[in-house]
């Protein structure tokens, strides 16, 4: 009906009657939604309609003109050569008008054309350079003329302002417009100061110097009274900040979290700790300002972000004990605060003698005068506060055990705390209550040994697991924004961002996505294990879920232990085969047949478990690997410049012929010593790999010695495709930063 009808209303659109125009417009528009394919009959008639002086035929004629654009490139490119002169001519002509009842809205001479023709003009302009600076003058004219005290007006001044966004437009004509959209922000109107909001959020894509200069004002809009405001702001504050602002920025967010709406400290508190971990120049300013959020807001803060501060302070040593005197400090005065209590509290147990014998002062910092009873009291005064809290109490306990060791005078009172827990009706903390009290009372001589201070906890591979979770996020957010509509667009001319150098690293091929180069991934609820395994936790079978209450000891010893296919627990030794442990037919002293006399390298395996029986079984050094087959390949030299050569040794288990053990050796051909030693390495996703921490981070000069890793690698194509693999070294040579990487692909056959 709609083809049939063409014709007569293309007659009738050259009546010289008004309405009939005005009508037949309008009838245009519908038949080119229904038949694209006649978009091209109307382009000739929509740009003569241009040239009519009633505003009711110029709205008709400009929605005609804007739906011929969307449904043929044709027509967007006939009405870019013949329709710009006659939009330009009546924003000129309706802008200059004199007062006119019928068409005068609070002042302001018909806004809707103005609109109608702004957008129009947008969608014209956009991606035409020669367009856009036509239109420049005349939209100037509109942004600086048209009144902001009224409603309409700041209608036509916010469609002004996208389309000087949208456009190919100049530099100034660009600022103009975030100007605009500032005194926008100053609006007592909330909607209007919202757009705005929004309209910054992609402005500073375009012009992030113009928005700067609105900071103060955005930063006013982070305290405002709406919820909705106050949200958009903080969006807008956390893409303004740069490495020259990040200090006065972040105060002033941090000294707003002391005020702000419970509602809104979750939201608050994350960007705070993103742009402090982002923008983090030094240390020492890092540690200050995740004190002060933990102080401020430490209900809110995330595990992930916790933990990421606690692999930061095993590796500043210079620092630890200023942290430790200052998380005291703070756990005296918001000991309310659950992730504040958790860091304070490992660090207590990990650095308590560097708080009571005032370790490490900084230049500047007062001593903290605090005895070993009340480095105790802080941690019994946690316990029971927070007694509720598996994790926090679990924590605790631990602290007071290592407390035991490091304050031998205070051995007797920990050991009455801790014995307070083992009637506790929480099974996670009557149990830890049990085997600590046990080490405390009957296992004196393994007691220092096995409560010596954490070793240092791998930042760089830390990091990699965290850039890999966050890079799988961000994957799953930007497919739920590809199904729902509305998502923020970058404006016209704007380059898309450069890739992550994470990114880089993983690009293996283009058919194969990049995996994790840490294969166990952890929960939020696994932050406690991360706090006291080091490593080597891993699942021997893909799905299956870890064990929650996993021994102490274990965590203690850094001993990973996994379920094995068959829910039978299983515990495993750095370098030893696994050995399941068959469930105990009563209930067992687990440290009951080690006697305090007993030393570490003579404690023998228990087959079975009738009787006692001794998880500590197997820690000699001497302990052999028995029964433990392995399949050898020959070396290769994986990686080779004229300053690092790389070697791979490997070996694989007959039962798995998918899994392959790579030990890695790094060499220096230089005659500079390394320092600041990072490997990482990334593979396909069917492949599997896990990074065990370096021997170290130091690589001496002209191959006098070496560092080595560990690498654990599961091909689940084995036999179809090969191993591959992308690496990546960076270090320090004479203070200089230096990066080399390379792909492996030498791999020997079958693996």
């Amino acid at each position: 009906m709609a083809r049939d009808l063409s014709p007569e209303v293309e007659r009738l659109m050259r009546s010289r009657e008004v309405n009939t125009k005005k009508k037949t417009a309008l009838c245009s528009i519908r038949i080119v939604r229904k038949v694209p394919d006649l978009a091209e009959n109307f382009m000739a008639l929509a740009a003569s309609l241009l040239k009519e002086k009633h505003h009711g035929v110029l709205i008709s004629a400009i929605q005609l003109c804007t739906e011929l654009c969307k449904a043929s490139k044709d027509a967007l490119e006939y009405l870019r050569k013949n329709c710009i002169e006659g939009l330009v001519r009546i924003l000129r002509d309706v802008s200059n008008s004199s007062y006119a009842p019928e068409y005068d809205v609070s002042g302001i001479a018909d806004p809707f054309l103005h609109i109608r023709a702004l957008k129009l003009m947008r969608i014209l302009g956009q991606g035409d350079a020669d367009c856009s600076e036509y239109m420049n003058d005349i939209l100037a004219q509109v942004a600086t003329k048209t009144e902001s005290n009224k409603n309409a007006g700041n209608a036509i001044l916010y469609e002004c302002v996208q389309t000087i966004m949208g456009i190919e437009a100049t530099s100034g004509l660009r600022v103009l417009a975030i100007n605009i959209l500032g005194r926008f922000l100053s609006n007592r109107d909330n909607n209007i100061r919202y757009v705005a909001l929004n309209m910054l959020m992609r402005a500073i894509t375009v012009d992030a110097l113009a928005v700067q200069r609105h900071r103060t004002t955005i930063l006013e809009c982070v305290k405002d009274a709406d919820a909705s405001i106050r949200k958009r702001a903080l969006e807008l504050v956390f893409l303004l900040v740069n490495d020259t602002n990040v200090k006065p920025l972040s105060k002033e967010l941090i000294d707003y979290l002391n005020i702000a709406d419970p509602d809104f400290k979750g939201d608050l508190t994350a960007k705070i700790c993103s742009i402090v971990e982002k923008f983090s120049q030094d240390k020492l300013w890092y540690l200050d300002q995740m004190f002060k959020v933990l102080s401020l807001a430490g209900s809110h803060v995330k595990d992930d972000v916790c933990h990421a501060l606690i692999v930061v302070l095993s590796n500043a040593s210079e620092l630890q004990g200023y942290s430790v005197r200052s998380l005291y400090k703070a756990l005296q005065a918001y000991g309310k605060q659950g992730s504040l209590v958790r860091v304070a509290v490992w660090c207590i147990g990990e650095y308590g003698e560097m708080l009571v014998n005032n370790v490490g002062m900084l230049d500047g910092e007062e001593p903290v005068t605090a005895t070993e009873s009340d480095a105790v009291d802080a941690v019994e005064v946690a316990l029971n506060r927070h007694s509720a809290d598996v994790t926090t109490g679990a924590m605790c306990l631990v602290a007071l055990l290592k407390l035991s060791s490091r304050f031998p005078s205070a051995s007797e009172r920990v050991r009455q705390i801790v014995g307070r827990n083992k009637e506790n009706v929480v099974l996670e903390l009557q149990q830890r209550s049990i085997e600590f009290s046990s080490i405390m009372q009957k296992h004196q001589s393994i007691r220092s040994s096995l409560l010596e201070r954490m070793p240092v906890l791998d930042e760089a591979s830390y990091l990699v697991k965290r850039a890999t979770a966050t890079q799988a996020t961000i994957s799953a957010d930007k497919l739920a924004l590809a199904v729902t509509p509305g998502g923020l667009k970058l404006s016209n001319g704007v380059a898309k961002p450069p890739s992550a150098p994470l990114v880089d690293l993983l690009d293996l091929s283009s058919d194969d996505a990049p995996a994790s180069t840490i294969a166990s991934t952890t929960t939020p609820n696994d932050f406690l294990q991360d706090l006291l395994g080091i490593g080597g936790v891993s699942s021997s079978t893909a799905g299956v879920p870890s064990t929650a209450s996993t021994d102490i000891l274990m965590d203690l010893l850094s001993i990973g232990s996994s379920p094995s296919q068959n829910g039978t627990p299983v515990v495993g030794h750095p370098g030893q085969e696994s050995k399941p442990i068959p469930a105990a037919p009563e209930a067992i002293d687990l440290l009951g047949s080690l006697s305090s006399s007993t030393p570490v390298s003579e404690i023998k395996a228990t087959s079975a478990l009738p009787q006692a029986m001794d998880l500590l079984d197997g820690l000699s050094s001497s302990t052999s690997v028995s029964g433990l087959e392995k399949t050898a390949h020959p070396s290769i030299t994986a990686f080779q410049s004229p300053t690092l050569k790389i070697t791979f040794d490997f070996k694989r288990q007959p039962g798995n012929p998918r899994e392959t053990t790579i030990h890695a050796t790094f060499t220096n051909l230089t005659s500079s010593t390394f320092t600041d030693f990072i490997f990482q390495a990334a593979v396909p996703k069917f492949i599997q790999l896990r990074l065990d921490p370096a021997s170290g981070n130091t690589v001496p000069a002209n191959g006098n010695g070496s560092v080595t890793q560990g690498l654990n690698v599961t091909n689940n194509q084995q036999g179809q495709k090969p191993l591959a693999m992308r690496i990546r070294m960076s270090y320090k040579a004479n203070g200089e930063e230096r990066l080399e990487q390379g792909q492996v692909s030498n791999f020997p056959s079958g693996l």
